[in-house]
């Protein structure tokens, strides 16, 4: 691994990313649809609390007064799942645009490694998937402007959006090595994602013991203690795993476009 042959790929994929419209249009669609939710969950609590001026029984009974309840956690949930559905379009192109091209034999040639090449392009996406979300912290800062929301369930919230959606750039950049087409590339991304996603669901349908495996399978079961504001190892080493699982099968994809 060499740190300057990252740095130029680093390099040369963010300037593909931020001189296409492709990324800009994914940005605005991620904030419209992530500002809609917040807008409906603030709107909700505001009229919740309004009622609850005249009715304290509600407010007792279903702790709809608690702004972290009532509009962070659902906040960070509904982020996630935005995060999952806009990530593949972000790594369609990664490997699928130079195969489709012919610049991936080129790329293949020059002076770095296989490892250079993935951690390159993941770090790329990295930092368009950070921008994204930091782009939400307006909503939080509203909500510490307008109310009075525990900080540390807000910081933790927005780690577990970090580390899930780097585990999703993880398994997006394992598909596009895997197809020239882009739309391929995303679909199986998706799918795959939304299959981790949905396989939570079926833990009471199966025994106990296959059920705590499926639940720690799960990528979003992981992110739900971080909204609450609890740091727990066993989350953060399975996003961690997750990552360094896909970028290794990303490697052994590139090494059999070698063997070709």
């Amino acid at each position: 691994m060499n740190i300057r042959n990252i740095g130029i790929i680093l390099g040369r994929e963010l300037r593909s990313y931020f001189s296409s419209l492709t990324v800009y249009v994914v940005i605005l669609m991620f904030l419209l649809m992530t500002g809609y939710f917040f807008y409906n969950l603030l709107a909700t609590f505001s009229v919740v609390s309004f009622q609850a001026q005249t009715d304290p029984m509600l407010a007792r009974q279903y702790q709809l007064l608690n702004i972290n309840e009532t509009v962070i956690r659902p906040l960070f949930g509904s982020i996630s799942i935005i995060l999952l559905m806009m990530t593949p379009l972000l790594t369609m192109r990664l490997f699928a645009e130079e195969k489709k091209t012919g610049t991936i034999e080129l790329l293949l040639t020059f002076p770095v490694n296989d490892v250079d090449v993935v951690l390159g392009k993941y770090l790329a996406c990295l930092v368009v998937l950070l921008t994204m979300v930091a782009l939400t912290a307006t909503y939080p800062i509203l909500l510490v402007i307008l109310g009075d929301p525990e900080v540390v369930p807000i910081a933790t919230g927005y780690l577990g959006l970090i580390l899930i959606g780097a585990a999703a750039i993880s398994l997006g950049i394992f598909t596009s090595s895997l197809t020239e087409n882009q739309i391929v590339s995303a679909s199986m991304s998706f799918g795959m994602l939304f299959f981790f996603w949905l396989i939570s669901y079926s833990v009471p349908l199966v025994s106990a013991g296959l059920g705590q495996v499926l639940s720690y399978l799960s990528i979003n079961e992981h992110i739900a203690s971080l909204s609450k504001g609890v740091v727990d190892s066993e989350d953060i080493i399975y996003y961690l795993c997750f990552i360094v699982l896909f970028l290794f099968l990303t490697l052994r994809s590139l090494e059999t476009k070698r063997w070709r």
